[in-house]
């Protein structure tokens, strides 16, 4: 397994809000520009997404992915991992979203991606570090205005 990459951002609303976003997945395309589109494919007994269709174009990243979510620790994390790509061997990571008791938000995106040909780990890195950066400001963004 490959070393996870991680961020995070100070977000100026209620984790109540960052949730509300985070876990719409079908929303992603909305505000994210590396998710092209989703469509749920399975969901739990409570009605959120547990397996997920995703068309991703990530810098030199494009693939069709189907992720597996996990939410057995929401609302403070919400986890995937790769079930099928077409081009990648592993996609995994989460979101933790923690409370400040502020009405700020402080979000970290962890995120690990393996492709089917040699990549530098260094390349590789960058890349994963440079999509992890432009998904929380993105997301700040959409939330803040």
């Amino acid at each position: 397994m490959s070393e996870i990459s991680k961020n995070s951002i100070l977000i100026e609303a209620p984790a109540s809000q960052v949730t509300e976003l985070l876990f719409d997945l079908a929303s992603y395309p909305s505000w994210s520009t590396s998710t092209k589109s989703v469509s749920i494919l399975a969901k739990d007994g409570s009605d959120r997404p547990t397996k997920v269709a995703i068309s991703i174009e990530a810098g030199v990243v494009r693939d069709n992915v189907t992720l597996d979510y996990d939410w057995s620790k929401a609302p403070a994390r919400i986890e995937f991992s790769l079930d099928d790509a077409d081009l990648l061997t592993e996609m995994s990571g989460a979101f933790d979203i923690k409370d400040n008791g502020d009405e700020t938000t402080t979000v970290t995106y962890e995120l690990t991606v393996g492709l089917s040909m040699p990549v530098p780990a260094m390349m590789r890195n960058k890349q994963e570090r440079a999509t992890i950066d432009l998904a929380l400001n993105q997301l700040k963004k959409k939330i803040e205005g």
